[in-house]
């Protein structure tokens, strides 16, 4: 068993109806507070200080999944629509919203027009130099997005068979087929409009020059290892928006140093990836941070095992089922200082999606037994594959990028693995090496690794698992899996595609593509002072930011 809210013990039966449900929303409702008594006139000035753990991979939205350059550029950039922000929105929920374009027509399953706002100007620097933003901008960046050699994003408009610039503020997007998650897919932080100018001058995004935007705020000065430095963009779209005159990103690889500098009054959000604060620091926390704000729900960020289908022994399905058998998700999350047993199981579709996973109860049989840990069992199933003394195998991991508690999930996942008798030697990458090539196939035997890169449900089954997608490392090709996928991708009715969606998590499980995982329950942490915020899982920080404001 494994503890819940108020030191209550979650039983085995409740961690199974957990997987999307249940435990997924009610980590949410009661931790919204303290809730604000009554509305206050918003103050303009001064500038938000945040912290993020590492410095940017380079500044290219479409090189990269990364959150360490998605988070940066979010403070940048605009998009057509967006997941929508504020307090109003409820921490695991994604109501969709306009952001460049203020409004779009459907006139049939595969036409999407979208008017543009007029008047939107590109930040006052070179080489864009405050121009106004127009259709051609958007068709530009879509094309780019859809042609430059290896970009990982490609998947977010892969069906896109053409888009035109009706007029100067209307485009049209013609699907090659039916895509139900084309709103959502278009909000995704790797969409971003950017400028042709920037591309000219620089050949590409990389380099910090090259960052200019439409959005709230411009990227005065990136310092390594020290800091991101953003000012108010003056001439933003939305009137009176933003309120801060800035936001400094401190860049602090020591979750000690971050934390310290937090409690010490120099930053204002909670000290981890989405203002978290560590469960372990959380005592201290309430006790130097007097009104302090929270938020408690439970994240996108879940476990990842790569392994490849054609390569012994995991083609063998009793392989695949024992290597779930003998992970133990409550030992894990009860030693992590981030989650000290607060957690939610995942299928494939993480729990932080409460519509779209299915509860662990609602998985076959055989899904539900992968997280029932049982150390026998797995041997006994890898004997039965023809490994009655396991196995040895490497497994490859990022030594750096994700901090000390992700290096304790992999010494208690390969610990717990070894006692089974599967005896895996791990082989440390360099983090920017590992989310370039290893999540892509670019790997000897294992990988452990995150997931939790999208803001769409349907990414982490078409991505993974779809033929010719490049993170399908596994090699599958499955043709009723796949004749699943785009039954559910043409289906437009919701109620349908769920059920048709919860199909696919529980084939998934069956055939134990993706073995047990679980997510952490986090908490999200602001000061007193921080107004008109409320977090959320992804990685657009500048939208969350842009109207919170400093009551000082």
């Amino acid at each position: 068993m494994s503890p819940g809210r108020n030191g209550r013990r979650i039983t085995r039966r409740e961690l199974l109806t957990a997987g999307g449900g249940a435990l997924a929303i009610a980590a949410v409702a009661p931790h919204l507070g303290p809730g604000p008594a009554q509305a206050q006139t918003p103050k303009r000035g001064g500038v938000l200080r945040l912290t993020v753990i590492s410095d940017p991979l380079h500044f290219d939205p479409h090189q990269t999944i990364s959150f360490l350059t998605m988070v940066p550029l979010s403070f940048v950039y605009s998009r057509l629509v967006k997941v929508k922000a504020g307090p109003s929105v409820k921490p695991m929920t994604y109501p969709i919203e306009p952001d460049l374009a203020e409004s779009w027509a459907q006139p049939n399953d595969t036409t999407y027009i979208f008017k543009l706002r007029k008047g939107v100007r590109w930040h006052p620097k070179p080489p864009v130099n405050g121009r106004e933003l127009t259709a051609a901008d958007v068709k530009y960046t879509y094309e780019r997005f859809l042609s430059i050699q290896g970009n990982p994003n490609k998947p977010v408009l892969e069906y896109v068979d053409k888009i035109e610039a009706l007029d100067t503020h209307t485009v049209k997007f013609t699907l090659k087929e039916p895509n139900a998650w084309f709103l959502d897919l278009l909000a995704s932080t790797s969409t971003w409009i950017v400028a042709r100018e920037c591309v000219e001058k620089f050949g590409d995004l990389k380099k910090v020059e090259s960052a200019v935007g439409t959005g709230p705020f411009m990227l005065e000065r990136w310092e390594p290892n020290v800091k991101l430095v953003y000012v108010r963009n003056p001439n933003y779209f939305l009137a009176g928006l933003p309120y801060a005159d800035g936001v400094d990103v401190l860049i602090d690889k020591d979750p000690s140093s971050r934390l310290a500098a937090w409690l010490g009054g120099k930053t204002d959000f909670g000290p981890e990836y989405q203002h978290a604060v560590r469960w372990l620091d959380v005592p201290v926390a309430r006790q130097r941070k007097p009104g302090l704000q929270t938020a408690e729900y439970t994240w996108l960020t879940g476990g990842s095992i790569g392994f490849k289908l054609s390569i012994p022994p995991f083609g063998d399905l009793r392989v695949r089922r024992a290597l779930s058998r003998a992970s133990n998700l409550t030992e894990i999350f009860e030693s992590l200082a981030f989650s000290q047993g607060r957690w939610t199981p995942n299928p494939a579709v993480p729990a932080a999606f409460a519509d779209w996973s299915i509860p662990i109860d609602q998985l076959g049989p055989e899904g539900r037994r992968l997280y029932e840990p049982s150390t026998a069992e797995a041997k006994r199933l890898l004997a039965e594959a023809g490994y009655p003394n396991g196995f040895k195998t490497t497994v490859e991991a990022p030594g750096t990028g994700y901090g000390p508690d992700f290096d304790d999930f992999v010494q208690i996942t390969l610990k717990n693995w070894k006692a089974a008798g599967i005896d895996a030697e791990l082989k440390l990458r360099e983090y920017g090496a590992f989310i370039s090539s290893a999540i892509f196939g670019k790997f000897d035997q294992m990988f452990i690794g995150l997931r939790g890169a999208w803001a769409d449900p349907e990414a982490y089954f078409y991505r993974w698992f779809m033929p010719g997608q490049r993170l399908n490392v596994w090699g599958v090709d499955d043709p009723k899996l796949t004749e699943m996928i785009k039954l559910q991708r043409r289906t437009f009715d919701v109620a349908k595609r769920k059920q048709i969606v919860f199909d696919i998590q529980r084939y998934l499980a069956d055939q134990a593509l993706l073995g047990a995982d679980g997510s952490i329950r986090i908490l999200s942490a602001w000061d007193a002072h921080i107004k008109n915020y409320m977090p959320n899982n992804g990685f657009d920080y500048g939208g969350r930011l842009m109207a919170a404001w400093i009551d000082k």
